[in-house]
């Protein structure tokens, strides 16, 4: 590596310090002009926003009615599209009602009638039908507990193909209380629907029959696929899933679940999918539970072992499960996205050998990911390991033989070069931890001044909130010493390449211990490892880390790809979360997890190019610049801009039941009576919203009384875990039900030991209503009508035990025993306390006119999944 032309020129401070290589001039080694910094920084701003931000927004042009002679065999989404519309007039479809059990059933069964008078019978068979199914589950922590909910079912098979193994299609058409479900989940309804419109009279025949699963029971939840996975006829033969489903309404749909452990089926998204959109680490996010959501493909995973593709449609979460998610917010551009790649998907592998012995492909997980939606990456988890480590210790190598050959062309020692890199190693540990810290602190502070989410309707200030800090807090420390520190023996250029070394450094560590901790993941820091190390090879093959700053144009040229990637990736990120944060609970600070998605996809994009602020002189000036419009962002935040909810756009989620309670004592007399507003608010700001638009004097949290009574004295429906952080608004007059909750105890029975007996009970209502059982002191309950996993793990599931209810089709009141051991055998005083809830969901159900008062001065800014509820406390 020695040049036999290598002059050392050396004068007061490493500004000065050049070294010259075959005649090259001296101001190749003079930093750029201070002016230019800004033009480096906005650079990457528009490479965002000319890049990134319309790559993300593209859908492809919707395939119109009058076009579909010419385009034959494509996807028309004109005609889903007026399905859509068809199915969103019906309004809210919640799983009891109208809507969801006749109408909505009808219009499905028409719809398939229609595609079998189009149907190539020549080439295939249709079998449809409706399917009424009951069952018991345990999941979420309650038990599950169905009535004669129904599935929609069509399987198609080739007249040809002798094939038993199926392939599954589910989406579902039941919506949330108050929710129209243009996006979540009618779209993937129509999507299926012209799927199967176009598989069916298509003149390619497929090898394997295909099973459109048309799902009335999702939102209870994931009753209707828990019935078809575990009792119909056709589940067994179902090899493999694709599961459509939306957290949103509109834009593209996401695959963030696969498998697990079928490789093949990423093969086919990648050979089929004609729009990807993937990414593993989102799968990681989901299944760790930060996404507060969950899908079908849990039940078909678990009980039915049947391996598939789960995607969903992540944008303009504002709307998912409310009033606001119509017909109008679902593009026809996003209907075609998502028929595209269900379309090609449900033709690759209908056509797949390896469909026919799928266990024989089961090798392991599979890290996956789309580069900004131009194509689709995919690699087992083993490879991803070797990748990892492999690109990991060449990085820490060149890092090695760089500092050896910056000593020899300097004449200094190894170890002076290894003092330095020693030190900004810790300065870019430093750096990183501030980039972390910066945002996390300022969400915190925002926080304390009751100021949380501030950027919830405009998504831009995250910019000035997060992203600068994040910036500021990455290239501090390394800037400050670059600044204020001559060394006269290391060259200012020379430096500034340690940086990157030290900053590689970092990156390789965490990536190897991402790796080591089974985080597939860590492929993100091997992106930004790949192509640093890249121009690393390059500039040590040429020489041009020794000629002044020309390295530098090949380092910067070299994080454009990963700056594209981890800047697309994390805004995809904040674009699925930041809705989403607006119902992750009262007790979590939302803004903590959007600052750390800021600082994270800061640190990934710019590790390596925001540090080259210092090729230009006095880079304070920019630290100074970055301050100022994180101050400007600031103050726009703390004004009404930063109010966080809009109407109809971006809204705050006030749900709340209208309850009428009573509580029996154990001689069967009511000692209370009374009614009032029970509110589950899953937003930060709790009630703070609501205060200056509705009248809210008594309003109390339940806390208090969570020790004294049952379920704190609610009737509280599904997230019961958050009961005690929930609010109670005393009114005085009784809520009026639409109807009753019938509750009848049938007979109690001592069983012939003494020490246990049996209860029996007959419950009818609305189509939803909740069990709540507390035994009491020397109490255990034995075996129940309901399914047994919580009795079978009670280390795990400690009283009060919540059991769900829900009917479809058929009212027939519940019936349902619970036997009970007491270790005395006296079952002539108390044994256990029964709570009964009831819960009218329907938006057509009786609302009072009180209760139609108080909902009238709800915010226009505010939606309230809202119902009236009952609530009996019983002592047997």
């Amino acid at each position: 590596f020695n040049h036999p032309q290598t002059p050392l020129v050396t004068d007061s401070g490493s500004e000065n310090l050049i070294i010259l290589l075959d005649g090259e001039t001296a101001n190749r080694s003079k930093r750029f002009p201070w002016y230019y910094a800004p033009t480096y920084l906005l650079f990457w701003v528009a490479l965002f926003f000319a890049v990134i931000y319309p790559l993300f927004q593209a859908l492809p042009t919707g395939i119109k009615i009058s076009e579909e002679a010419s385009k034959p065999g494509q996807f028309v989404a004109e005609r889903a599209q007026q399905k859509l519309l068809t199915i969103t007039q019906m309004g809210p479809r919640v799983v009891g009602e109208t809507s969801n059990e006749v109408t909505m059933v009808n219009f499905l069964l028409q719809e398939i009638e229609e595609v079998r008078n189009l149907m190539r019978d020549d080439l295939y068979t249709m079998e449809a039908e409706v399917q009424r199914v009951s069952g018991s589950f345990l999941i979420k922590g309650f038990v599950n507990h169905y009535q004669a909910v129904q599935n929609v079912i069509v399987r198609l098979s080739t007249k040809s193909s002798n094939s038993s193994n199926y392939l599954l299609v589910n989406s579902h058409y039941d919506t949330k209380p108050g929710a129209i479900g243009a996006g979540d989940d009618a779209s993937m309804i129509v999507v299926m629907l012209e799927v199967l419109r176009q598989v069916a009279t298509s003149a390619d025949p497929f090898l394997h029959p295909i099973i459109f699963l048309f799902n009335g029971a999702e939102e209870q939840p994931m009753q209707g696929s828990h019935g078809f996975i575990t009792k119909h006829r056709w589940a067994a033969n179902c090899k493999a899933l694709l599961n459509m489903d939306s957290a949103g309404a509109g834009g593209r749909e996401m695959l963030f679940q696969g498998g697990p452990k079928h490789p093949w089926l990423m093969e086919h998204y990648r050979n089929s999918a004609p729009h990807p959109f993937a990414t593993t680490t989102g799968e990681e996010m989901f299944q760790a539970g930060i996404i507060p959501s969950d899908t079908d493909f849990r039940i078909f995973r678990d009980y039915g072992v049947v391996p598939g593709l789960d995607m969903a449609g992540v944008y303009n979460g504002f709307v998912y499960h409310t009033k606001f998610d119509r017909y109008t917010v679902v593009s026809r551009g996003s209907l075609q996205h998502s028929g595209d790649n269900l379309l090609a998907l449900v033709r690759s592998i209908s056509n797949a050998e390896e469909m026919y012995d799928t266990e024989a492909h089961a090798e392991g997980h599979v890290i996956f990911f789309d580069f900004i939606g131009l194509f689709f990456v995919h690699y087992q988890n083993s490879t991803g390991v070797a990748l990892n480590v492999s690109i990991s210790l060449i990085a820490i190598l060149l890092i090695c033989l760089s500092l050896w050959r910056m000593s020899k062309v300097t004449g200094q020692t190894v170890g002076t070069y290894a003092g330095s890199f020693g030190l900004l190693f810790l300065l870019a540990l430093a750096g990183v931890m501030l980039s972390m810290g910066l945002p996390l602190l300022m969400s915190v502070f925002y926080d304390a001044g009751n100021r949380t989410l501030t950027y919830f309707s405009n998504s831009w200030l995250v910019i000035g909130l997060y992203i600068c800090p994040s910036v500021i807090g990455l290239v501090l420390p390394m800037t400050l010493y670059l600044s204020y520190h001559e060394n006269g023996k290391i060259p200012h250029n020379y430096h500034l390449q340690i940086v990157g070394h030290a900053n590689c450094l970092l990156l390789a560590l965490l990536c190897l211990a991402a790796t080591a901790l089974a985080y597939r993941s860590a492929y993100l820091f091997m992106i930004s490892l790949l192509f640093y190390v890249a121009a690393l090879i390059i500039n040590l093959v040429t020489r041009l880390h020794c000629r002044g700053y020309l390295w530098s144009y090949l380092l910067g040229v070299s994080q454009i790809i990963p700056f594209l990637y981890h800047a697309y990736l994390f805004h995809t990120f904040i674009i699925i979360l930041l809705p989403m944060v607006g119902r992750f609970g009262v007790s979590t600070n939302p803004d903590l997890l959007i600052a750390a998605l800021c600082a994270m996809g800061t640190i990934l994009a710019l590790s390596f190019a925001a540090p080259m602020i210092n090729i230009f002189r006095r880079p304070n000036y920019m630290m100074g610049g970055l301050a100022l419009i994180m101050f400007i962002f600031c103050m726009i935040s703390v004004s009404d801009v930063g109010f966080p909810y809009r109407a109809k756009t971006n809204v705050f989620r006030a749900d709340f039941m209208q309850v009428h309670r009573r509580f029996f004592e154990y001689d069967g007399s009511m000692s209370l009576e009374d009614s009032g507003y029970y509110f589950h608010l899953s937003d930060h700001n709790k009630e703070a919203p609501l205060r200056d638009k509705m009248n809210l004097t008594g309003l109390v949290r339940l806390g208090e009384d969570c020790d004294s009574e049952l379920m704190c004295g609610v009737p509280c429906y599904r997230y019961c875990d958050a009961r005690e952080h929930a609010l109670w608004l005393p009114r005085e007059e009784l809520v009026e039900l639409p109807f009753p909750t019938v509750f009848e105890l049938l007979n109690k029975t001592v069983l012939p030991d003494g020490h246990q007996v049996r209860y029996e009970f007959r419950l009818g209502g609305p189509p939803n209503m909740g069990l709540f059982f507390l035994p009491l002191d020397g109490v255990k309950i034995l075996r129940w009508t309901f399914d047994m996993g919580m009795l079978n793990s009670p280390s795990d599931y400690r009283p009060p035990l919540n059991v769900l209810l829900t009917y479809g089709i058929d009212s027939t009141p519940f019936e349902f025993y619970v036997e009970f051991s007491k270790d005395d055998g006296n079952f002539e005083e108390p044994v256990f306390q029964l709570g009964v809830s009831g819960h009218h969901f329907s938006t057509k159900a009786y609302r009072d006119a009180l209760s139609q008062q108080f909902l009238s001065t709800m915010p226009d800014y505010a939606f309230a999944m809202e119902w009236p509820s009952s609530y009996e406390r019983h002592i047997f």
